[in-house]
């Protein structure tokens, strides 16, 4: 059975941020995601996930400027002070949160710099991150996004961050797979999952179009659980959608998942 999570930046938007990691137990989850911390103090956090008997399953780096457009800082090669600034900002809430994974956004591809430039900047920060990730015994995430939904972005296709993967050689280092943005970007979900499984440290899911829970849209869910089941995945998946409704009146699709 999968073991489902929720994305409290996503989820539960009935409730306060704070409020929801009760709104997400009282559902049934035993785990939860974010996008981003840092607006909160972490001390506060720790007593949420503690009181409501729930894993920190993962959340991402400081992305840069989020308000003003910036996507992740990693592949901009004159961003490389602020990204190492970033992963300390990250294991400090890690560390205080028990969270063993974090996901380094790749960021949209600067002006001015050439192909070349991006990819050994991308990979050097990678390095950088997975050192220090390493010393805490956190695994390092990066995810291929989808251009419909972020036009620019750096990494795109499943094939391109397993490629940035093996170029990197970093023991921590694992792919996010999306499942909604790669049934954008290349479809063919079951056997990309199934030939990179020890590839693959986390898993997330949204229908597609609409990006609305499993069942609104083309993906068929209750076939891929089972065939993720069957392969041996072990890690986690994150319910990164938007919900159509009520979040808690849209949770029918996962009965028997949670």
């Amino acid at each position: 059975m999968p073991r489902l999570n929720a994305n409290l930046s996503m989820m539960f938007g009935e409730y306060d941020f704070l409020d929801r990691f009760d709104a997400a137990a009282k559902a049934g989850f035993k785990g939860v995601e974010f996008l981003f911390p840092y607006a909160y103090d972490k001390n506060q956090l720790a007593d949420n996930l503690q009181q409501n008997k729930l894993a920190m399953v993962l959340f991402n780096m400081p992305p840069g400027d989020w308000d003003a457009g910036d996507r992740g800082v990693t592949c901009d090669p004159a961003r490389i002070a602020e990204f190492q600034d970033g992963v300390g900002k990250a294991l400090d809430y890690a560390t205080a949160l028990n969270c063993k994974q974090l996901h380094c956004m790749a960021g949209l591809r600067p002006n001015g710099a050439t192909e070349q430039q991006l990819l050994e900047t991308y990979i050097a920060n990678l390095q950088f991150a997975g050192a220090e990730l390493a010393k805490h015994g956190i695994d390092l995430l990066i995810e291929a996004i989808n251009t419909r939904d972020i036009p620019g972005f750096y990494l795109n296709y499943s094939a391109q961050a397993f490629d940035v993967m093996h170029q990197a050689n970093v023991p921590n280092l694992a792919f996010q797979f999306d499942i909604y943005h790669m049934q954008i970007m290349e479809g063919d979900l079951a056997p990309t999952i199934e030939n990179n499984l020890s590839k693959i440290g986390h898993m997330q899911l949204a229908d597609t179009p609409g990006r609305h829970e499993p069942g609104t849209g083309e993906i068929n869910y209750p076939f891929l659980f089972d065939f993720i089941d069957r392969i041996g995945y072990k890690g986690w998946i994150g319910c990164e959608y938007r919900p159509a409704g009520n979040t808690e009146e849209g949770l029918g699709w996962a009965k028997g998942y949670l």
